[in-house]
C-alpha cells in the first residue's frame, strides 16, 4: 500500500471505473472493489486494477456455513487482491474456515482476512431494538473484534471512533480499516458513525474507505489531494 486510504469504487459498471480512474488521473491508487461492480464485472475488473497497479481490498462481506465461505475464499485467494473480509457475526469456525480457504487457495501472497464488526450505517437504536443485543455499540465491536483475532484473522473494519478500543483489546498491530469517512463539508448519506481523515488517524486507524466524498465531487482528484493532506497533516 502506497497510500493510507482505499477508494471507494461504488459504479455499476466496469466503464465507469476506468473512466472515472482515468479521467481524474487516479493511476495507482488504492481502491475498493465491493458488491455492486465485483458482481457485475467479476475477476475481469480485479485484472484490469491489477495491470495497472492499484492495491485492493475486496469488500464482499462473505457470511454463510463455514464450508461455503471455505470455498469461496479458496477461489478468491489467487485473484491479486490485498484484503478480503467476511462478517464477524459469523462465528469463529467461519472466520478460520476463510482463513483455511485463503491460505490454500492463493498462488503466492496470501491476502490478509479482515472482519466486518458492525455496519457503519447502524448504532445503538438499530443494534438494540431491532437485532436485540443488549451492549453499546463499542462493546458489540470490542467483543467481535477479539473473537476475530482469536480466530487467526488480521484485523477488523470498524469506525474510526471504535479504534481506541480495539487496539486497547486487541494490539496495536491488529488491522483496523475504517469506512465512513467524510470530508468535513460532504453530507453523511446513509452512515451513521462517520468522522473525518484527521479524526480517525488521530484515533490509530490503520486503513482508510473514502467513496462519495470524492466520487460524488465536483474535483475528485481535488478531494483526493485533501484527503492525504489532511492525513498527512493530522
Amino acid at each position: 500500500m502506497n497510500k493510507p486510504f482505499f477508494l471507494a469504487l461504488d459504479f455499476r459498471t466496469g466503464d465507469e471505473v476506468k473512466d472515472f480512474l482515468q479521467s481524474n488521473d487516479l493511476a495507482e491508487a488504492p481502491v475498493k472493489v465491493g458488491m455492486e461492480l465485483f458482481y457485475r464485472e467479476g475477476p475481469a475488473i480485479i485484472s484490469w486494477l491489477n495491470e495497472r497497479n492499484h492495491s485492493i481490498f475486496l469488500d464482499l462481506k462473505l457470511h454463510d456455513i463455514p464450508t461455503t465461505v471455505e470455498k469461496a475464499m479458496y477461489n478468491l485467494a489467487d485473484l491479486g487482491v490485498d484484503i478480503v473480509n467476511v462478517h464477524a457475526a459469523g462465528g469463529s469456525e467461519m472466520i478460520k474456515a476463510a482463513r483455511r480457504g485463503l491460505e490454500a487457495g492463493a498462488n503466492g501472497k496470501v491476502p490478509k482476512l479482515i472482519a466486518v464488526t458492525v455496519l457503519t450505517s447502524m448504532d445503538e437504536d438499530i443494534l438494540q431494538k431491532e437485532l436485540y443485543v443488549n451492549q453499546s455499540v463499542e462493546e458489540a465491536v470490542q467483543r467481535l473484534a477479539l473473537l476475530t483475532k482469536e480466530s487467526g484473522a488480521d484485523g477488523v473494519v470498524c469506525s474510526a471512533h471504535e479504534v481506541p478500543a480495539i487496539k486497547e483489546v486487541c494490539g496495536k498491530d491488529f488491522l483496523t480499516v475504517t469506512p465512513g469517512i467524510r470530508l468535513a463539508d460532504v453530507h453523511n448519506n446513509d452512515q451513521k458513525r462517520v468522522a473525518t481523515p484527521a479524526l480517525a488517524k488521530q484515533n490509530g486507524a490503520d486503513y482508510l474507505v473514502i467513496g462519495r466524498s470524492i466520487t460524488q465531487a465536483n474535483s475528485p482528484k481535488a478531494n483526493y489531494q485533501r484527503v492525504l493532506e489532511e492525513w498527512d497533516h493530522a
